[in-house]
């Protein structure tokens, strides 16, 4: 689940025009690293949610500019168990 969510990001970037020919799993995506400003991250956890059906409050936003690409995708592939286990409940 983890390299699947690791592509979702990296193509929603290049569709962004992000240049991610240096990313790896270990680039930070905030100023540390990729720089992706607040609109940015707004927009990829929009794809995020349409694409996985996970959710992330406002608040969330400004902790995500800290995380590396794999540490988002582990974050978003946490988040995808409990909603995919109370879809088989419904």
């Amino acid at each position: 689940m983890i390299d699947e969510v690791r592509g979702s990001v990296i193509d929603a970037l290049l569709q962004m025009n992000f240049d991610v020919s240096d990313v790896t799993g270990d680039t930070i995506l905030g100023p540390a690293g990729l720089d992706l400003d607040s609109l940015v991250f707004a927009e990829l956890s929009v794809q995020l949610e349409d694409t996985y059906g996970v959710r992330f409050r406002d608040e969330e936003i400004e902790r995500l500019a800290t995380m590396t690409l794999d540490e988002l995708a582990a974050e978003v592939a946490l988040r995808v168990r409990p909603a995919l286990a109370r879809g088989q409940s419904d």
